[in-house]
């Protein structure tokens, strides 16, 4: 199950469980859209895959019998920061941004 981290890995902003604004890679990376696509250019620093919106945990359980909804599995509250500098970051996504993510 997806942890919803609670912020952008770059900027800090924060990324509640129904925002739209959030992307993650195939590892959970999150970063803010804003990020992902100006600034790493929908590379993630991390494993340099590519970046997907994150999907909405719906607020309540629309099932019958199921323990689903944030009630039952709320959003992770731990905040990440991206363990790599900017050079770092800068070097991968230099590298990487033109490569197509199926080609990485």
């Amino acid at each position: 199950m997806l942890d919803l981290r609670p912020n952008c890995e770059f900027c800090d902003r924060d990324l509640p469980p129904d925002t739209a604004e959030a992307r993650i890679c195939s590892y959970e990376c999150t970063y803010c859209a804003e990020c992902a696509e100006n600034l790493l250019h929908n590379v993630c620093p991390t494993c340099g895959g590519n970046f997907q919106p994150r999907p909405i945990r719906p607020r309540r359980n629309h099932r019958e019998g199921k323990a689903l909804g944030l009630g039952h599995h709320p959003a992770a509250t731990r905040r990440h920061h991206s363990p790599w500098s900017a050079a770092q970051i800068a070097e991968m996504v230099h590298r990487l941004a033109s490569v197509a993510p199926d080609q990485r």
